[in-house]
């Protein structure tokens, strides 16, 4: 299907569906308040609710303006937890239905209102405090991806073979749990210019990350990590004593989980990977003009490099229709999985990363492969299409991925039939979930998912400030 018949045909799913959940009886449709209460909130910003009221008065879409004023402050409201420790900025960031606070996710949630920082100082002071509280669980556990608010809770995968210890909910190794702080830190000096945040120990935290980022090459030994767990699932451990299928040690970076939290079948994955060669160079960056620390630097800069020139050489691989594209596991050995995920990095979300270009012939080749059905985790129904995952199942597409396909798509028709996507499939709810079958947008997963909810957010908002009439 082209771009401008896809589009269409969700301009049609889209009037359908909202035909059948609202009735027109000379009035425009309710739309019920479900945002919590102002008193219920877990914290205001003026200016989130500044850019919420100059939506909901400039967009005439009413629905649209009812969603972006219930997800964009979603982890606002329902998600964080902010204090001081020590006389500095301190912030929790639960994932929504889950008590722990993921790298990735805290990450992800606060991303999309650092373009308000520099004019907003609690904001900017919440998002401070997101960066402290992250520096502290690398330290403590580079391998980890989730940890509890109390340093000392025991949780419920405390059985899991591998080293557990209390404060961590998990400990599935994911390379990038490691890049998304990174990523927030480096965007938030950028737009402050604030360094308080990198201190001393963020600086550890950075020597931390290239260390285990060193250790999951592999050259020498398998490493310190591994990880097993007493599961029905397969996509919730690893075989071969916890260390997975082996790799040929080519210069990637190995990672045991997938950003699903679902495992990698071979271990080089490749969005991770291009994933962390922009991360080291943001690293490298921030620790010569706020650390003056050179030698760490070129260090990083020199792991970038190395990962780079691996991936050109190992991550690309000839498909009998599309081309060249990137694979999304390889092994180093030659095998490869083709296919990809809906949560972040993903391979359609390379652009958005900061990865490569949109242009990127090879990503274009990609990304024709990845949003067609020869993507087995691409799904297509009377609902809607997109990409899915085996974290949730057959079926089920992940608003994520919507998203993400908008964000990185020139094509106006192809980000005007995300948008209306997005809005036909939100199941009555006003809000985003973790996913929706594909024939019936009333059957999800995960009804509180702040990411879910906040990217969404940060989809209308760019869209509205740059392309305001594909939201008419």
């Amino acid at each position: 299907m082209n771009r401008r018949t896809f589009a269409q045909s969700f301009s049609l799913l889209t009037a359908s569906v909202f035909l059948k959940q609202y009735s027109f009886a000379g009035a425009a449709p309710a739309f019920p308040v479900v945002r919590p209460a102002a008193d219920k909130r877990r914290f205001r910003s003026r200016s989130v609710e500044a850019a919420i009221a100059e939506f909901k008065k400039k967009v005439k879409d009413p629905e649209l303006g009812w969603l972006f004023e219930n997800c964009f402050p979603n982890t606002l409201d329902t998600t964080v937890t902010y204090t001081t420790a020590q006389g500095r900025p301190d912030t929790y960031v639960i994932t929504g239905d889950i008590d722990a606070m993921w790298l990735r996710d805290s990450s992800a949630q606060v991303w999309p209102y650092l373009q308000f920082i520099d004019k907003d100082t609690e904001l900017r002071q919440l998002v401070a405090g997101v960066i402290n509280r992250q520096t502290r669980y690398v330290i403590k556990d580079p391998y980890a991806n989730a940890f509890y608010g109390d340093e000392n809770k025991v949780g419920e995968w405390k059985t899991d073979k591998t080293q557990m210890q209390p404060g961590v909910h998990e400990r599935k190794w994911e390379i990038d749990s490691l890049c998304y702080p990174i990523r927030l830190a480096y965007f938030y000096w950028k737009k402050t210019n604030d360094t308080k945040p990198f201190d001393a120990q963020w600086q550890q935290a950075v020597k931390t990350t290239l260390q285990t980022f060193r250790e999951q090459q592999r050259k020498t030994s398998l490493g310190p990590y591994h990880f097993q767990r007493e599961t029905a699932n397969s996509t919730d451990t690893q075989p071969m004593k916890g260390y997975g299928y082996p790799i040929q040690p080519v210069g990637l970076i190995c990672s045991a989980f997938r950003p699903s939290d679902d495992a990698t079948l071979y271990s080089f994955l490749v969005p991770s990977n291009f994933f962390a060669v922009v991360s080291l160079r943001q690293a490298s960056e921030m620790m010569t003009a706020v650390a003056k620390d050179t030698k760490t630097a070129q260090e990083l800069t020199a792991l970038a490099s190395e990962v780079e020139t691996a991936l050109r050489k190992y991550a690309v691989v000839k498909h009998p229709k599309h081309g060249d594209i990137y694979a999304y596991e390889v092994d180093g050995f030659g095998s490869q999985v083709l296919m990809d995920d809906a949560n972040v990095p993903s391979l359609v979300s390379l652009p958005y990363l900061g990865a490569m270009p949109t242009s990127d012939s090879i990503y274009q080749n990609t990304r024709k492969f990845l949003l067609s059905t020869e993507n087995p985790f691409f799904f297509k129904g009377k609902a809607g299409e997109g990409i899915g995952g085996p974290h949730v199942g057959q079926d089920m597409i992940w608003p994520i991925a919507i998203v993400t396909r908008g964000l990185t798509s020139t094509d106006d028709a192809e980000i005007r039939a995300c948008v209306q996507s997005l809005k036909a499939t939100h199941g009555g709810t006003g809000y985003m979930h973790e996913s929706f079958n594909k024939d019936d947008p009333s059957k999800f997963s995960r009804s509180w998912f702040a990411w879910a909810n906040t990217i969404f957010g940060e989809f209308l908002w760019k869209v509205y400030q740059e392309k305001p009439q594909l939201l008419a």
